[in-house]
């Protein structure tokens, strides 16, 4: 009888069977869809209602204000607003696919609300064309809508989120088409918007290209198929045709008992078609005469994947066809063993032996009987029906060794979760295939955007999926309505559930707690944020610098110590900026290490403010050696004026400080190099002398013949007379003044000795000077080895034996081993001297 009783509500259509199970009794008040635009979003979605504009319509107990209400599929009030936005009559409003509302209105202005009823800044516009002309009809899909002008052109917007208007190609007609459907994107060739309009001249179909005439019907409503491959057209004689988007070969083609067009064409799934006038819905289908249901009250018609919902004043209905495993089971006179397997739990809990005589007859097929079963089940609104229908799955799983085990489970967790987002007060309707094709994540989102933050929760949990986006989202929209809480008392609400998700970003909530205008709130909140990269740009964006120069310190982080640096750097002033950064030592390095590179004169203020007198000593100096690499410091150039007063003022800031004598010193003696050098290139007109040291400076003044500026500077700066000699021999040799270099070695004795003369000589390669001063080196060593470099091997020989060094001996003899001569004289003295370790 529970079969009957089923399949009783059932219609057939050829050899289908649908089923229209109500859904919904709406629990609005007062609401007549006839008077009202109204906008229904797919998968169960919410419904916007307002009052039309282009009706003259009885006002009853209501405000003249026209008001968006947003209602969820049971009817439940969610959010209104009052309509205050200009820009002419609503034209058209639909659901994109993230819940967002669509409003276009007359001069093409976009409005776009969320679930909310909260208007959602800015607003987009369709174009200066559309301001113009006027929108006179809007026809929308999944993420976009294809407007039409008063002058017959049309506009498209392939995607909300970007709002990039596109003119179609315009057709050559001058009336405005009877009716306008389009082809999503996804299901043409060229991957872009193909417009189908019903004209006088047949139906022509628009894209950016141009303009194709695809079919002589004269259709008055057009509806494009689920899948994009059929469009259902009523004609002017009032027929319904059917065909491919090809229009090449008709699937239904059905005379209607009336010519005036629907109100609403819809596609029920893929079976049928839908056609609504004022008091009646027809169903049409391949082979198979219409069905029609009569209606008192005016109807909307919400397609969906799998069928279409049915709103009207009163309630909310779904028409599908029936699924396999559901006809199998309760279909009239259905011996199929699923229908047998459910009719023996019907035994079972009769406590009747006909429940183990089904089992027998079906155990072969019992774990298909499961199967159908637990699908079933799955299909069903109604929930002692799924229930029964599960309990009969399990029984007959009890006798199958080989079926999968939690098959069961599975459709029970979804299951539930589908009975709690149908519940009245969510009013969310989901079939299973709808769910499936949805999935539990964007279900879980939906029910966040809600507001229905405990269900997509607990649902979130029972899943196993992550509950951070739904805690998150629940704490700031706590924090958005929680303002008369104190931040006290709100931060303890919200620790209190934040904590029971591991990783969650305190600082997110905390950057919503900012921009509520509560930076008390944020400050607590972003305390307990672990992660440093998170935690210290929003300390920054909240004003607490502070703490967030600490928090950046405490991590290592030295990215995040410049970000802080940097941005404190912008906003506080200097001597404040230097008191903060003074006291951690990484950030005050790091600040150095920045500006020793880039900003010199205010790492000099900071040097100052912080009393490192010699850190400031060093940057002037390095200031005046970067002026000396200047192309412009040459010849006089003025610069070494700044580069001199540069070292004389580290000279000053060294002497203040009594670690740094040294330096002191050595800056003052710089200084005083760099003005002599100075006036040597100004005098000479030789930019040579500027930056060398003090011992180039002389010999570069002797080899000028300037002896009385090498003099000068010799006595400036107490050159000792071992390197003066030094400076003075090689830089007579090197002027070749063999002369001059004679009469200094008889000034006096040379306090070096007269080697620096030989070796002066000798690199010269001027053999004939040297000899000048070999006989007067007193070493025997020395005046041996300096023969040996002039290639005199008798005397060097008669030097050696006079130092009687067998070693000394040894090298000379091969330093002349090319030369038979030379060898046989030092082989006979070491016969006559017998010096041992020579060979």
């Amino acid at each position: 009888m529970a079969n009957v009783s089923v399949a009783a509500e059932w219609q057939l259509v050829y050899n289908r069977y649908y089923r229209k199970p109500e859904l919904y009794q709406m629990r609005w008040k007062h609401i007549d869809l006839s008077r009202n635009k109204v906008a229904c979003a797919p998968f169960g979605g919410p419904i916007a209602v307002i009052r039309d504009d282009s009706k003259i319509v009885q006002l009853y107990a209501e405000s003249a204000l026209r008001k968006l209400r947003i209602f969820n599929s049971a009817g439940v009030l969610i959010s209104e607003t009052i309509w205050k936005n200009p820009g002419g009559r609503l034209i058209g409003m639909s659901w994109s696919e993230d819940q967002t509302l669509i409003c276009v209105v007359q001069d093409g202005t976009v409005y776009r609300y969320n679930i909310h009823a909260e208007l959602i800044e800015p607003n987009a516009s369709m174009g200066k064309e559309c301001f113009e002309e006027n929108v006179v009809e809007c026809v929308f899909w999944g993420n976009g809508v294809v407007c039409v002008t008063e002058a017959n052109r049309y506009f498209c917007v392939a995607d909300f989120a970007t709002m990039k208007v596109c003119e179609l190609a315009r057709p050559e007609v001058e009336e405005l088409p009877h009716c306008v459907a389009v082809i999503e994107p996804k299901y043409t060739m060229t991957g872009s918007v193909e417009v189908l309009i019903g004209t006088d001249a047949g139906i022509l179909m628009l894209d950016e290209d141009g303009v194709q005439k695809v079919d002589d019907t004269l259709s008055q409503k057009m509806a494009v198929s689920p899948n994009g491959n059929f469009v259902a057209c009523f004609t002017h004689d009032g027929r319904l045709v059917v065909n491919n988007t090809n229009f090449s070969s008709p699937v239904i083609d059905e005379s209607c008992e009336s010519a005036l067009p629907p109100e609403q064409i819809a596609w029920c799934g893929m079976d049928s078609v839908l056609l609504y006038w004022n008091d009646m819905l027809v169903m049409v289908a391949p082979q198979a005469e219409p069905v029609q249901y009569f209606y008192d009250e005016p109807l909307v018609l919400i397609p969906e994947c799998d069928g279409v919902r049915i709103l009207s004043n009163s309630s909310m209905e779904f028409l599908q066809r029936v699924p396999a495993s559901t006809e199998q089971i309760f279909a009239i006179g259905s011996t199929s063993p699923a229908a047998l397997l459910h009719d023996a739990l019907d035994h079972f809990d009769r406590r009747s032996a006909k429940a183990d005589e089904n089992l027998r007859l079906i155990r072969a097929s019992l774990p298909k009987a499961v199967e159908a079963c637990i699908d079933a089940a799955g299909h069903e609104f109604d929930i002692s029906r799924q229930r029964t229908l599960l309990r009969a799955a399990s029984y007959g799983q009890a006798f199958c060794s080989n079926f999968q085990r939690d098959r069961i489970q599975e459709m029970c967790k979804t299951l539930r979760v589908l009975n709690a987002a149908r519940d009245p007060e969510i009013g969310i309707p989901l079939s299973i295939q709808q769910y499936k094709s949805l999935t539990a994540s964007v279900l879980i989102g939906r029910l966040i955007n809600a507001n229905c933050h405990l269900l997509a929760l607990r649902i979130s949990e029972y899943l196993g999926m992550n509950q951070e986006v739904v805690i998150m989202h629940w704490a700031c929209s706590k924090i958005t309505a929680s303002l008369a809480i104190p931040d006290v008392t709100l931060v303890e609400i919200l620790l209190d559930k934040l904590k029971l998700c591991k990783g969650i970003s305190y600082a997110a909530v905390a950057a919503h707690a900012d921009k509520s205008g509560r930076r008390k709130l944020a400050a607590m909140l972003v305390e307990h944020e672990p992660r440093s990269s998170k935690q210290v740009p929003l300390l920054l964006s909240i004003g607490e610098e502070d703490t967030a120069l600490v928090k950046a310190t405490e991590s290592g982080d030295t990215d995040l110590v410049y970000l802080v640096i940097f941005h404190i750097w912008q906003k506080r002033p200097a001597l404040e900026f230097f008191g903060m950064i003074q006291t951690r030592s990484l950030a005050c390095d790091l600040f150095t290490v920045y500006a020793r590179c880039y900003k010199h004169e205010f790492l000099k203020d900071f040097f100052l403010s912080t009393g490192q007198l010699q850190e400031v000593a060093f940057l002037l100096w390095k200031e005046s050696w970067e002026l000396g690499k200047n192309s412009m410091a040459s010849n006089g150039s003025a610069l070494h004026g700044p580069r001199i007063k540069r070292i004389e003022k580290a000279h000053s800031l060294f002497s203040e400080t009594k670690d740094h004598t040294f330096e002191s010193k050595a800056a003052e003696e710089h200084a005083k190099l760099l003005r002599i050098q100075h006036e040597l290139e100004v005098s000479t007109k030789q930019a040579i002398f500027v930056d060398s040291s003090i011992s180039d400076t002389i010999r570069t003044c002797i080899v000028l013949g300037n002896h009385r500026a090498a003099m000068k500077v010799k006595t400036e700066f107490k050159v000792s007379e071992k390197r003066w000699y030094w400076l003075k021999v090689f830089a007579l040799a090197t002027k070749r003044d063999w002369d001059a270099l004679e009469r200094f070695s008889k000034e006096k004795r040379p306090p070096i000795g007269y080697r620096p003369f030989v070796e002066a000589c000798v690199d010269a390669d001027e053999k004939g000077e040297a000899l000048k001063y070999i006989p007067k080196l007193v070493d025997p060593r020395e005046r041996a080895e300096a023969y040996a470099r002039i290639g005199m091997a008798k005397e060097a020989a008669d030097a050696a034996s006079q130092a009687k060094d067998g070693e000394l001996l040894g090298r000379l003899k091969l330093t002349f081993a090319q030369n038979a001569a030379a060898s046989s004289i030092f082989d006979t003295l070491r016969d006559r001297l017998s010096f041992q370790g020579v060979s």
